[in-house]
């Protein structure tokens, strides 16, 4: 039975689900230290925010298949040495997204009302109504930076109270913006005009420190800004200085470039125009449950076979996507195991031409289930649809893709395979059927119709009497027997092509007497 590793606290409805196919141990609060000596001894990594997945820990992961991080961010995993190592990296981006949106939501309520000063004040037996006047919303301008799934709810929901919302967010079209009731503004615009800004964007190199001290500058005196995303997005000390200078009117925080937040932080030197939060975005009970049953079943899925909904680390590949492509899929992987078994040495360029119905899929899982089939025998179980890219590019093989709307072979288009390399160039071509059934239709430009089968038998041979009856004597005398044969010619009595369907594999010995036939110029057994 497989073993999944649940490092951070998880709720049982997440357990449960692991617990359906695997042995789930839970250790939670484990050292980097105490990680790294354990984890190859785990298929399955189930973690939150408080695990840190390093680079060391996942080069010690020999046996690791995925980690499945419960919640949106995965700024705690090494994403790129899991990549190199095949191994799933994926999330939950939906699981919380109400949680942390109704968190800032609140957040911008709190800032506007003084709810926690007013608090703090009435508790303490004080009735100060005039001290904690606050601002409505209703007509302000509210900047949202970042318009994914969490950035976008809070944009409906501020607009259905009356908001008048602008945001920032190259990868937004203009068309999605109207659709959302937005209007798309640059950065520096939108912290000029606005009333409020909550930021909803991850921690990238690029956005690090985005908001600095001349940014801040730039706002209204009366603004307020929320951060309920990643920390370290802000500068937390030159946000510190703008508040302590009376710059902007108010922040609220959630997160924080250190969490938990450093007893030394500037922030906790701000006394009257800041809310901080210990990262409550996504602690919900809901958010909690959503997430975890949502990464449970990826966890779940992948050790059963099956795809993951939201690897974060498989471009172009979501659980759609492989569940509508899936014969497609299993055809290029298909025509890549076989390219590199029947061309043989060391494969330099490959082009991958979709012809007819097959250019109106998208190219790019197509192109990464070629590159896993092109490199299975060398890679066996390392290769995988995460690393397949970075391993074919890592050999310096090149990859071109074609796109042809016409078909000349088949009303439901091709995928039309060559492969360049040590030994000469090869092509493989190949069709899905309406009923899923997959037929290979050209080996090296000598058409055939073959089903492809387990085991296999390509031959290039002088078009003779007395070939095939050679061949299926050779094969008898070994107990292989043939359930298919296939031949492909262009001229009469010039070279051929031969696929054999078998049942067994081909031993070597049987292979060297293949190869000594006379007329038989090349023979590729193959294993699919």
């Amino acid at each position: 039975m497989t073993k999944v590793l649940v490092s951070d606290p998880i709720d049982q409805l997440g357990i449960d689900i692991l617990s359906q196919v695997s042995q789930v141990d839970q250790l939670t609060g484990l050292s980097p230290d105490q990680l790294k000596a354990i984890i190859g001894d785990y298929e399955a990594l189930m973690i939150r925010s408080g695990t840190q997945v390093t680079a060391e820990v996942i080069e010690a992961a020999h046996n690791l298949r995925i980690i499945g991080r419960a919640g949106v961010g995965v700024d705690n995993v090494d994403v790129q040495t899991a990549t190199k190592r095949g191994v799933i990296v994926v999330n939950s981006p939906g699981g919380n997204t109400i949680a942390a949106a109704e968190h800032a939501l609140a957040l911008l309520l709190s800032l506007s009302r003084n709810i926690p000063q007013a608090h703090l004040s009435t508790s303490s037996g004080e009735w100060e109504r005039k001290k904690f006047v606050g601002n409505e919303l209703y007509k302000k301008v509210l900047g949202v930076v970042g318009l994914g799934k969490i950035g976008s709810h809070v944009a409906k929901v501020a607009n259905a109270m009356g908001m008048n919302v602008i945001a920032f967010d190259p990868f937004v079209s203009a068309e999605r913006a109207l659709q959302m009731q937005v209007r798309l503004s640059s950065i520096e615009e939108l912290f000029k005009e606005s009333d409020f800004v909550t930021l909803h964007l991850p921690r990238t190199p690029e956005t690090e420190n985005l908001v600095d001290f001349k940014l801040l500058t730039t706002m209204k005196s009366n603004a307020r800004l929320v951060n309920c995303a990643r920390g370290g997005i802000i500068n937390e000390s030159d946000l510190a200085k703008a508040l302590d200078a009376d710059v902007i009117a108010g922040a609220a925080l959630d997160v924080y470039a250190d969490e938990p937040l450093p007893g030394e932080s500037s922030l906790l030197q701000v006394k009257n125009n800041l809310i901080l939060t210990p990262h409550l975005g996504a602690s919900t009970v809901e958010a909690q449950q959503n997430v975890a049953i949502d990464v449970a079943e990826q966890i779940r899925d992948v050790l059963l076979g099956l795809p993951a909904r939201s690897a974060v680390n498989i471009p172009g590949l979501s659980a759609e996507i492989m569940d509508s492509l899936k014969p497609h899929l299993q055809l290029a992987e298909t025509l890549g195991v076989l390219a590199n078994q029947v061309s043989g040495g060391q494969i330099q360029k490959v082009e991958v031409r979709l012809q007819g119905e097959f250019s109106k899929h998208p190219s790019q899982p197509l192109i990464i289930a070629t590159l896993k089939g092109l490199l299975s025998s060398a890679l066996g179980d390392r290769i995988n649809y995460v690393n397949a890219s970075l391993e074919a590019k890592a050999r310096g093989i090149v990859v071109n893709e074609v796109k042809d709307e016409v078909s000349p072979d088949f009303l439901g288009g091709s995928l039309h395979l060559t492969t360049f390399g040590d030994n000469g160039t090869h092509s493989l071509s190949g069709t899905v059927f309406a009923d899923g059934e997959l037929k290979i239709s050209n080996i090296d430009e000598f058409p055939v119709n073959v089903t492809p089968s387990r085991y296999m038998l390509f031959t290039r041979h002088r078009d003779m009497p007395g070939i095939i009856g050679k061949l299926g004597s050779l094969l008898g005398m070994h107990n292989v027997n043939i359930a298919a044969m296939q031949v492909g010619r262009k001229i009469v009595r010039g070279e051929a092509v031969m696929v054999l369907s078998i049942d067994d594999p081909i031993p070597p010995e049987l292979l060297s007497s293949i190869v000594a036939v006379d007329g038989i110029n090349q023979a590729h057994p193959v294993t699919l």
